[in-house]
C-alpha cells in the first residue's frame, strides 16, 4: 500500500502596508502635524494642522483612507493657486 498524497500549504497572504494618517502642512511645512479623521456616521473627513490651525473638510464614502483626504486637500490647494494665477 503506498502512502496518501498530502496537499500541498496554501502561500500566505501579504499583509497590506498601513497609509500614514499624519502628514505635511501645505501651508506652515511643519512635518507630521496634519491629521486626518474620518467620521463614518456623518460621512466627513477632516485634515486639520496642529501647527498653524488650517483645515480641511470634504465628504467620504467607504473606500475612503486619510491619505485620500489630504490628497484632496493639496488638490484644492493647487487649484486654488492656478485660478489666482490665471486671474493675475
Amino acid at each position: 500500500m503506498g502512502k496518501r498524497k498530502s496537499r500541498a500549504k496554501p502561500p500566505p497572504k501579504k499583509r497590506m502596508d498601513k497609509l500614514d494618517t499624519v502628514f505635511c502642512c501645505p501651508f506652515c511645512n511643519h512635518g507630521s502635524s496634519v491629521e486626518c479623521r474620518i467620521d463614518m456616521k456623518n460621512l466627513i473627513g477632516e485634515a486639520a494642522c496642529r501647527i498653524c490651525q488650517e483645515s480641511f473638510s470634504t465628504t467620504v464614502t467607504a473606500l475612503t483612507e486619510p491619505i485620500d483626504i489630504y490628497s484632496e486637500w493639496i488638490d484644492e490647494c493647487e487649484r486654488v493657486n492656478n485660478l489666482d494665477d490665471d486671474t493675475a
